[in-house]
């Protein structure tokens, strides 16, 4: 450990140590210098360099803390840097808020405010999907339960049981069922095989696709009525107009009137089917 004298003298800084690389500090020295950084930490104003220096010298010389609890969680696969730097947020907390007067040391106090925040990070940035918080904590209470019925039952459990186990109504098992689904996701890009000659497709050519047409069914469902309705004169102009596709002069000259007449006999039908579509609708 390497020490000297303090640089802030004019402020009473210089009853703390100096220490040369924080980092460098081995854990059983950090816990003696931090007895001494965080009585003058907490009558020192904020914002000053004094402060900075103790709180920064503080964060440097703990970041062990950091690094041990970042090591449980090397099994999640994310980048070990990135959890790194969330725990030290945690250990900044803890500094923040510790008090001497607990009686407790740092390194008890610290190590849950540590592993909050690298828990919170995976909660907030793991799920594939925003799902709420209490869907998400739900989800893992769903999987205790589930494992914990499977090997009581033998069988997969129902949603009855996993709800008288877990204190909850049948909806809200379901709601946590249908929530997990969010924590993974696959890319529509992914190779799926497509029959036993091991064949792979992407995903998203097994993926359906709205058709326009779903819409034209129901329309002629209920058009069809309507239709029925009509007099034989009025079906014929449509049949001829929609069907045949002829123009309202061709009509007329079919039926042996003007096309202004036909123009007016056939707005007036659309216009009823029209509204008898909008009232059924």
């Amino acid at each position: 450990m390497t020490t000297a004298t303090g640089t802030f003298t004019d402020t009473g800084i210089a009853e703390l140590p100096a220490v040369a690389s924080p980092q460098a500090v081995a854990p059983k020295d950090a816990r003696e210098l931090s007895r001494q950084f965080f009585p003058r930490l907490a009558v020192l104003e904020e914002g000053t360099p004094e402060y900075q220096y103790a709180r920064n010298t503080l964060v440097e010389m703990n970041m062990s803390l950091v690094r041990y609890a970042a090591g449980r969680f090397r099994h999640r696969g994310d980048d070990m840097e990135d959890i790194v730097q969330v725990g030290t947020i945690g250990l900044i907390k803890a500094i923040d808020r510790f008090e001497l007067s607990r009686e407790v040391q740092f390194a008890t106090f610290a190590v849950p405010y540590i592993v909050g925040e690298i828990k919170r990070f995976f909660r907030d940035t793991s799920w594939a999907v925003h799902v709420p918080r209490r869907l998400q904590e739900a989800r893992v209470d769903l999987a205790k339960a589930t494992e914990e019925l499977s090997t009581r039952l033998g069988r997969a459990p129902k949603v009855s049981e996993l709800a008288a186990l877990m204190d909850l109504t049948e909806e809200e098992v379901i709601e946590a069922r249908m929530a997990s689904n969010g924590y993974n996701s696959t890319s529509l890009d992914a190779a799926v095989h497509r029959d036993a000659d091991d064949d792979e497709a992407p995903l998203a050519s097994f993926i359906g696709e709205e058709d326009p047409a779903i819409e034209l069914v129901e329309n002629f469902h209920a058009l069809a009525p309507l239709i029925a309705e009509l007099n034989e004169r009025d079906r014929r102009i449509l049949h001829l107009r929609f069907v045949e596709e002829l123009t309202q002069s061709q009509i007329g000259e079919r039926l042996g009137v003007s096309q202004m007449h036909v123009s007016r006999l056939l707005s007036r039908t659309l216009a009823r089917l029209r509204e008898g579509m909008l009232t059924t609708l």
